[in-house]
């Protein structure tokens, strides 16, 4: 190619420009820069001083670009400097498939995905870093699968402080989900790793604590203050630590990390919507397997209702394996984390705030109120979850683990949570 270059600049210059001069072209255009520029260029290509003279001159270009972006990223923090934060977080999981992001499969919408554009688009994080959480040091309390809702969900991470950060990230969040309040903290502070314990609810329609025999459907059905005393009596088996490898999968009854520490389950006084009579179950404890709460309750449901004997619950906390029913996923709701250790020793330092949500329990109310009851009762009332559930409950023998269709329904069904 170099060598056609050359020849054709010599071909120019003693056969092409001759014959242009007999037809009468003026010397200036035939001896212009212009004129043999491809020429020109070829030539200075190959000139290593030239070169040497244009690289120095591109690096510089790059080398202000660079320092125009350092500048304005440097204007940026000294204007809101980056601190860390926690974010209290509440938000409806009806429609997503959960809390964490997925980076590698945007094709299913998490909260996470909503609340990292909400961050970007409020200016608080970097545009670049929306990808790469880790470099805001992010981290979530709780994981919560498919469906599942949260009025106490709290992350931490680094983030610029703009004034009205509150408003401006909620502006870019959809209605059911919202960020109700933050706090600073420790630049070491994980929420993960910092949390004590968590605190979860459960909603059901009460027609799930009748008699087997009973009409299912009957939304006229009031549960009595005798099963409820006899539903909060089972509950409260399972306080204090106990091996749940029954109430989880792939975790043998050797296990370790199959004992959980629970302080506090119960069942509060019912209460009607749209004719129909709910409950809410609480239940507090230090950490949670994947599915552990839901074959909580689905193991007290099918003891009041008559399916199996109540020592099936102490039964299942030895190494036989015990078929355990998992209740459905509709009515989880993370309802609150606890960071009891990190409150005692920073709450009171007079820098940090203890992570206690007080100021914010009218805005989280209001929230489950619009938000996630009506959800939970009117997805209840048409696609009936607990109905068709308890249908299954008969095959279940309490003995050995269920195996076949019922087995892999169960591992499909939505609303896991894990921690």
């Amino acid at each position: 190619m170099l060598r056609c270059c050359r020849s054709i600049h010599i071909l120019s210059r003693h056969t092409f420009i001759p014959a242009l001069k007999n037809k009468g072209w003026p010397d200036p255009i035939l001896n212009s820069r212009g004129f043999c520029m491809s020429c020109k260029m070829t030539e200075e290509s190959t000139d290593p001083q030239i070169k040497a003279l244009k690289r120095p001159v591109d690096d510089t270009l790059v080398e202000t670009e660079h320092e125009d972006k350092k500048l304005k990223t440097d204007q940026d923090e000294r204007k809101y400097p980056k601190k860390k934060v926690a974010l209290l977080m509440a938000y409806s999981g009806k429609g997503y498939y959960g809390m964490q992001r997925n980076a590698k499969n945007s094709q299913f919408r998490t909260i996470e995905d909503e609340l990292v554009t909400a961050l970007v688009r409020a200016a608080c994080i970097p545009e670049g870093h929306g990808n790469d959480m880790k470099k805001m040091s992010f981290q979530r309390c709780a994981r919560t699968d498919k469906g599942v809702s949260a009025v106490g969900q709290v992350v931490s991470l680094k983030v610029w402080m703009i004034d009205n950060i509150l408003d401006k990230i909620n502006a870019h969040l959809p209605p059911h989900i919202r960020i109700l309040g933050y706090k600073r903290v420790t630049g070491g502070f994980n929420s993960k790793n910092n949390c004590d314990a968590r605190t979860y609810s459960y909603m059901l329609p009460t027609v799930s604590f009748s008699p087997k025999d009973y009409n299912q459907e009957d939304t006229s059905f009031r549960l009595s203050s005798e099963t409820l005393q006899m539903v909060n009596r089972l509950f409260g088996l399972y306080k204090g630590t106990h091996n749940f490898h029954n109430f989880t999968s792939q975790k043998g009854p050797r296990d370790p990390s199959a004992k959980r520490y629970i302080t506090h389950m119960s069942c509060r006084e019912p209460f009607v919507r749209q004719e129909a009579e709910f409950a809410v179950i609480t239940v507090r404890g230090q950490s949670f397997m994947m599915h552990q709460i839901r074959k909580m309750i689905g193991l007290v449901i099918a003891v009041v209702k008559g399916y199996v004997d109540e020592g099936v619950i102490e039964r299942s906390w030895g190494e036989d394996k015990v078929d355990v029913p998992k209740a459905p996923g509709l009515g989880l709701v993370l309802e609150r984390v606890h960071f009891d250790r990190y409150n005692k020793r920073f709450g009171g330092d007079g820098i940090h705030e203890t992570l206690e949500w007080t100021e914010e329990e009218e805005a989280i109310t209001a929230f489950k109120d619009k938000h996630i009851y009506p959800s939970i009762v009117e997805t209840e009332l048409h696609e009936k979850s607990m109905v068709n559930w308890m249908a299954t409950l008969y095959i279940h023998d309490f003995e050995a683990t269920a195996t076949g269709n019922q087995e892999r329904k169960d591992d499909d069904e939505d609303g896991n949570v894990s921690d």
